[in-house]
């Protein structure tokens, strides 16, 4: 029976007539669809960036309560951990910058106990203080006086130079800020954060100049990956710290304390708010963290020296920067040294307009990515054939090793954390997304039990070092290019004592002499086709720990 139903169904199928088979879409088409799809998704996606954005930030007011202020404060803090020990402090930060101009190194101060004196009566500074009319203003007392003292009559050439940066940056500043309608006064905030610089990284890691941590960064629909840190995109980065600022103030309702929260977390500010039992700055002043505490008056004191300049005789400096840029659309893969040496862009002005490239690459092979040029370089930029220069010395510059390499290293942040009471080794790892056995590695533990204070260090998003330190060194900064008294010799077949080199891979190597704040990763993308971990083995380095002065041999791949 069943063999009967089966032969009359094979019989139908045969006399059904058959349907032409469909039209195959056109290459032009399909390219049409995928792109009208993709504007879809990524307008989606940038719906739900915003969505998750505020979500992370309203919500980790509760977190923070509920765990003591431990998840709450680490998701939507932004600059800095709040932890003495391991984090620059307002006044440490300012002393130890590199914009600091050489010769002009202050006594160090604990602002907290100083009382600076100052030839300007307590009159006038209360009358100049209010004439300002600024949006955010805080009353005249002791403690705004110092800071109004300090950085109008303390540090001149600092502020001087900060002034010169401020005539570049400022401007696009108060243009964001004013395009989310918030008060113009709040670009002084990068003083204190970073004295405008663009590649200011703190001990808890926090990069750029409005010094984001990566959770929030993120959060913020800034793009970290092994090529590109957008926290260190000036444009990009004063509109996600708008957007942040905008949010708390959704939160706190109060600039004050929406300006401290972007020092230590949401969810600090809360607890200062539960403790004292008022929204007020200075009564939940005692309540702060140490750090933040000094937040408000610095900004109030920054914002004040910048205001009365004249009246000091501070005077803005030549900082280099162009008076006028352009930017272009890069689509395919082009390194810095090719701009360098087909169009002529000093390295040092690429570097400087585009620190977001971390390994001065910029990416445009899977999507556009953003060149910014001096407008006086633009008009020889775009003479220059597109094939004479992304073909110059691609083989060398953005080789697939080279580009493997970049992608295998990963993206590493470390991270400081203070263990707290009620923690254990499950909660911390869940926090950060790594597992407990990757805890015990990276912090030399044999065992699971922790204790109060203790501070333990997590390698975020990317490989640890494969033996990374559990001391207090802070992570080195990224390598400067060699110096000229330490330039590598020419390549020469590596044959000292003891050297062990994979002939199949290696062809020699040059000598590199470690600089103060270079790192293996730094000095590693200087040389094209050579990763950290290449350095570490041909060395025989049991770690990542380098010394200044040091001679590292650099393999040479053949």
């Amino acid at each position: 029976m069943v063999k009967r139903v089966l032969s009359c169904l094979l019989a139908l199928l045969v006399l059904l007539p058959c349907e032409a088979a469909p039209r195959r879409p056109r290459k032009k088409e399909v390219l049409r669809e995928n792109l009208l799809l993709q504007r879809r998704v990524d307008s989606l996606q940038a719906a739900v960036d915003s969505l998750k954005a505020r979500k992370y930030l309203e919500d980790s007011t509760v977190v923070a309560v509920l765990e003591g202020n431990g998840a709450g404060r680490e998701a939507v803090r932004a600059p800095r951990n709040d932890d003495p020990a391991q984090t620059d402090s307002l006044m440490d930060l300012w002393f130890r910058s590199h914009r600091m101009e050489a010769g002009e190194r202050p006594e160090r101060f604990d602002m907290d106990s100083v009382r600076f004196s100052s030839n300007v009566s307590d009159e006038e500074l209360m009358r100049r203080l209010k004439a300002m009319n600024a949006y955010i203003t805080l009353p005249f007392n002791e403690t705004v006086k110092n800071y109004m003292v300090f950085y109008a009559e303390r540090a001149p050439r600092t502020m001087g130079r900060i002034m010169g940066l401020g005539a570049y940056y400022f401007p696009l500043f108060e243009d964001v800020f004013s395009r989310y309608g918030l008060p113009l006064e709040l670009k002084y905030m990068a003083v204190i954060e970073s004295h405008l610089d663009p590649t200011a990284t703190s001990r808890a890691g926090a990069r750029g100049m409005w010094q984001f941590m990566y959770n929030t960064a993120r959060a913020y629909g800034l793009k970290i990956n092994s090529f590109v840190d957008e926290r260190l995109d000036v444009e990009k980065a004063v509109d996600a710290a708008a957007r942040y600022l905008r949010d708390s103030y959704e939160v706190f309702g109060d600039w004050n304390l929406a300006i401290c929260s972007y020092n230590c977390g949401a969810g600090n500010v809360q607890k200062a708010i539960r403790r004292s039992g008022s929204r007020a700055f200075w009564d939940i002043y005692p309540y702060l963290p140490r750090e933040t505490r000094g937040y408000m008056p610095a900004f109030v004191g920054a914002m004040y020296a910048l205001t009365y300049w004249r009246e000091y005789g501070i005077e803005p400096q030549e900082v280099g920067m162009p008076a006028a840029t352009d930017t272009f659309e890069i689509r395919r893969n082009l390194h810095f040294k090719q701009i360098n040496e087909v169009v002529g862009v000093p390295m040092e002005t690429l570097r400087q307009l585009n620190p977001q490239y971390v390994h001065e690459i910029i990416p445009g092979g899977e999507q556009a990515s953003i060149l910014h040029l001096p407008f006086n370089w633009s008009a020889p930029f775009m003479s220059v054939e597109r094939d004479t220069l992304y073909n110059h010395k691609s083989g060398e510059l953005l080789s697939e090793q080279v580009v493997k390499n970049i992608k295998e290293s990963g993206f590493e942040t470390r991270v400081a954390y203070r263990v707290r009471e009620g923690d254990y080794l499950g909660r911390i790892a869940a926090r950060n997304r790594v597992t407990v056995a990757q805890l015990k590695k990276w912090n030399h533990l044999r065992s699971d039990r922790l204790r109060v204070g203790q501070v333990l260090y997590i390698y975020r998003h990317g490989p640890a070092p494969a033996s990374s330190s559990g001391g207090s060194k802070p992570a080195a900064k990224p390598a400067a290019k060699p110096a000229a008294n330490s330039a590598p010799a020419s390549a020469k077949p590596a044959s000292d004592a003891g050297e062990k080199v994979p002939s199949e891979e290696w062809s020699g190597y040059v000598t590199y002499t470690v600089q103060a704040g270079d790192s293996l990763y730094g000095i590693a993308k200087n040389y094209p086709g050579v990763s950290a971990a290449n350095i570490i083995e041909y060395n025989h380095l049991s770690g990542t720990s380098i010394r200044p002065g040091m001679k590292l041999k650099i393999p040479v791949r053949k």
